[in-house]
This record gives structure tokens, C-alpha cells and sequence, in this order.
């Protein structure tokens, strides 16, 4: 079962990358599976919206300050607890859609070691910092999170694969293509 982490500052395409990837592996065949470590955190700001009185009807959307201070917090209670939860949710996808190709587009540098140790294999995704910022600034997210909070440190680790996203939305999926064909070799 391969599996793939990607990793890179907030606005460098990791979530478009990987859909894009995701596209190119079901296209070839492969059964693919998206897994995201913020997962817990996304659910938290869903509660928090809810029991303000402002329900999300969108679970996509990001309130990046939110998000940043539910992670500290929760990483700060229980620094394994996003990567347990993550481990067990690969677990069951390994049980229940064996052969599949596991995807998570949301690697933070205080979780490489505990997905690496999964099997993931690490894919940097960069882009200058003025496309980034202008991407993150089009993004229809309620708040941006802070780009010197600590979970947004880059992650200093080896990565198997690297891809620049500073062309367009073509040059991105014709990366995904190569990457696809690599990851079911």
C-alpha cells in the first residue's frame, strides 16, 4: 500500500496537489484514499462555530487562527494526540481498502516522525512566498492562521519527491502525472 505525505507552507498547492495526484492514481486504476492529520482539528472548529451559534455548512473552510490555537492546545494536552488518531485512521484504511494508495495533504513538522513511521514517504510542496501569500489571501478561509506558528515551521526532514508549484494549474497535474506513475512502480 503506498502512501504519500505532503508537506509545505500554508498556500503552496499541497491540497490541489493532491487532489490533482489523487485524479491522475484513480485515472491509472489505483484505489485512493485522503487522510488528513487535521481531521480532529477541523471537527473541533466545527463545534466551536456550532456552539456559537454560527454552524459551518462547509467542512473545508479554514478559520486558520481557530485552527491554530486548537492545535496548540490539543498538541499541548496531548502531543501524539492528532498522529494517534491519524495511525488508527490508516489502520483501518489498510484493513478495509487494502492495495489502496493513502494520501495526507496536511504533514506538519511536528508530525513527521510519527507518519514517516506509518511508511509515508515525504513530498515537498513549494511555491515563492509572494504566489503563496496571494494564493492564501483568494482562498475563501474566515481567518488566515499565522504563518510563525510553530506547526507551520518547515519540516527539515529527506523528502522522496519535490514539487515546485509556481506554473499553472496544468503544469501542476502534468506533475501529478509523473508522480502517479512513480508511486504504483
Amino acid at each position: 500500500m503506498p502512501k504519500v505525505a505532503l508537506h509545505g507552507r500554508s498556500g503552496a498547492g499541497k491540497s490541489t496537489f493532491a487532489r490533482l495526484l489523487a485524479q491522475e492514481l484513480t485515472v491509472a486504476g489505483a484505489d485512493v484514499m485522503t487522510l488528513r492529520l487535521g481531521t480532529p482539528l477541523y471537527e473541533l472548529q466545527s463545534l466551536v462555530y456550532a456552539m456559537a451559534g454560527r454552524p459551518l455548512l462547509d467542512s473545508s473552510v479554514q478559520d486558520g487562527q481557530l485552527l491554530n490555537a486548537l492545535g496548540t492546545h490539543v498538541r499541548r494536552i496531548n502531543p501524539g494526540a492528532l498522529t494517534e488518531m491519524f495511525a488508527q485512521r490508516v489502520l483501518q484504511a489498510e484493513q478495509s481498502r487494502q492495495g489502496a494508495v493513502l494520501i495526507c495533504d496536511d504533514l506538519r513538522a511536528p508530525d513527521v516522525e510519527a507518519v514517516t513511521g506509518l511508511g509515508f514517504a515525504l513530498v515537498e510542496v513549494t511555491a515563492p512566498d509572494v504566489l503563496r501569500l496571494e494564493r492564501k489571501r483568494h482562498r475563501a478561509d474566515l481567518s488566515a492562521g499565522d504563518d510563525r506558528h510553530p506547526t507551520e515551521a518547515p519540516v527539515t526532514a529527506t523528502s522522496w519527491q519535490r514539487v515546485d508549484n509556481t506554473g499553472s494549474l496544468d503544469q501542476l497535474r502534468e506533475r501529478a502525472v509523473e508522480m502517479a506513475a512513480e508511486v504504483l512502480t
